[in-house]
């Protein structure tokens, strides 16, 4: 292919449906079979972000779906990010930098339309040095409050004449109604462009599936172009902290058995406003590791490590700390000695003051007082893709925040400091750096008095790669490959438009 390069957008009967893990499975299966593919998602909602080599934020699922490309992850691919701040507001993010605080009613009432040159922009330039771009819609594209502003959904799909195919969870249940409605609630000029559907997560025999399948496509006049198996462990980068499941809950991957005699228990808190909290996967991903996420006291009892991880919210995060009864939790275990890992805001938290003027304008809030460190929010944010040494290893990481701190004592550690078994850090990422990970697990497994051997040829990397050419099976076994590229490199379908039983003609 040459010249401007082929699109499609991967849109989604609801949030979650698996837009993001099939956007990365397409994106493998192409750039499996010689294509030259880009992800890209016009504007995204997450607090899971990450930088790019050139210094701009984008969404954290856009980074991975770069690398499912095996691209190097650009702004261009998500040129606009928000950030929510509270349920009403988020930090906008333009082209990998923050460019104000807005309402949702401001941004959708007045900023997003305006952005849509800027999107459409972005993606042409995509498609003009790629063989095909594989767009990710957000929420559901019949969010018909929204449409008249759209720019991420039909919006994109229209303004860029991308052919769009449907994405249902039908472990969900509905998943037919949510396709049909979806269908059904879209203006005829957006029914236009949606050439069909893709079944997602689905259990059990697929001939009982048929039936249903051929009716839809005679209700709607549209194909479906897969069924995908549901998969364990395919969760990867997952844009919303928010909706971690409490409760004990582990991090989707097998826990393989450990090395030494002994595992390691893991426990992160659950804070407001959780950010990047992909920085524990790399420990999860290590065998006899355990990751669970904890929001009560009682449940940092057992644990080995406890990680206090990124956040929007520093000061909020701080007061949530302290109502729950968690801040007396972690200033017991740093008095018996006990690991404790801060990570950005989790950083922050820890040490023995913060001037906020800028995240929540609280002014001067004494932290837990853990580490010798003092943080001052500034107006500009730090972007940046640092490496080091830490315990005698490589590191590499990223940063993301407002947040200066100015480090008073202790033992250096990367940008931050540790004093005996507490330590902090603003990068996040850098439990991905193997050597690192390995020598920082021996040191909490000696603090804990566990007799934990981390394994000595676990590569982080290597487990990704697994994962995205997991994702690229499902593709190229599961969907009919063959009708979804013609419909990439064809461009937009002609899809007619269809009135729903019993709907005033």
């Amino acid at each position: 292919m040459s010249g401007r390069g082929g699109g499609l957008l991967v849109a989604g009967t609801t949030s979650d449906a698996g837009k993001s893990v099939v956007t990365a499975g397409i994106c493998r299966w192409l750039v499996r079979q010689g294509v030259k593919v880009a992800p890209f998602k016009g504007q995204n909602m997450s607090l899971n972000s990450f930088v790019t080599r050139e210094g701009a934020e984008i969404g954290r699922a856009q980074a991975m779906q770069a690398q499912a490309a095996r691209v190097e992850p650009s702004a261009l691919m998500n040129p606009v990010l928000l950030k929510p701040g509270s349920d009403r507001s988020s930090q906008v993010v333009l082209m990998g930098r923050p460019v104000g605080e807005m309402s949702a009613r401001g941004y959708h009432g007045e900023r997003q339309a305006a952005l849509l040159d800027t999107v459409v922009g972005c993606l042409e330039e995509l498609r003009g040095s790629h063989d095909a771009v594989i767009c990710e819609g957000a929420g559901s594209p019949a969010e018909i409050n929204l449409r008249r502003t759209d720019i991420v959904n039909m919006g994109i799909a229209r303004a860029a004449r991308l052919p769009v195919l449907v994405v249902g969870d039908i472990d969900r249940g509905g998943v037919f109604a949510s396709f049909f409605g979806t269908t059904a609630l879209l203006a005829p000029e957006d029914q236009e462009l949606l050439a069909g559907y893709l079944v997602n997560k689905f259990r059990g025999d697929v001939s009982l599936l048929e039936p249903g399948l051929d009716m839809l496509k005679s209700l709607t006049g549209r194909p479906t172009y897969g069924v995908l198996p549901f998969q364990h462990g395919l969760g990867i980068d997952e844009e919303d902290g928010l909706r971690v499941s409490l409760r004990g809950a582990v991090r989707e991957s097998v826990v393989a058995p450990p090395v030494g005699d002994d595992v390691l228990r893991v426990a992160v808190c659950a804070v407001p406003l959780m950010s990047n909290f992909t920085d524990v996967d790399a420990l999860a991903a290590e065998p006899g590791v355990v990751v669970r996420f904890v929001d009560r006291a009682e449940e940092l009892t057992d644990a080995d490590l406890v990680v206090v991880p990124g956040t929007r919210g520093t000061v909020k995060a701080l007061e949530w700390l302290r109502e729950r009864g968690l801040a007396r939790a972690l200033a017991r275990r740093a008095a018996e000695g006990r690991p404790v890992l801060g990570i950005c805001g989790g950083f922050q938290v820890l040490g023995e003051r913060i001037e906020d003027e800028v995240e929540s304008r609280s002014g001067v809030v004494d932290g837990l007082g853990l580490l010798p460190v003092r943080v001052r929010f500034e107006v500009d944010k730090t972007l940046a893709r640092p490496v080091g040494e830490a315990l005698g290893e490589y590191v590499e990481g990223y940063e993301i925040h407002h947040g200066v701190a100015q480090v008073l004592g202790g033992e250096a550690f990367l940008d931050g400091c540790r004093v005996g078994a507490v330590w902090g850090t603003h990068w996040h990422g850098s439990l991905e750096s193997d050597g690192f990970r390995r020598a920082f697990l021996r040191e909490v497994a000696r603090d804990a008095g566990r007799r934990f051997v981390p394994a000595p040829d676990t590569s982080f990397e290597a487990l990704r790669e697994e994962q995205l050419d997991r994702l690229g099976d499902l593709v190229e076994r599961y969907a009919d490959t063959e009708a979804l590229w013609r419909l990439i490199e064809s461009g937009a379908p002609r899809g007619l438009p269809f009135v729903p039983p019993g709907a005033p003609s």
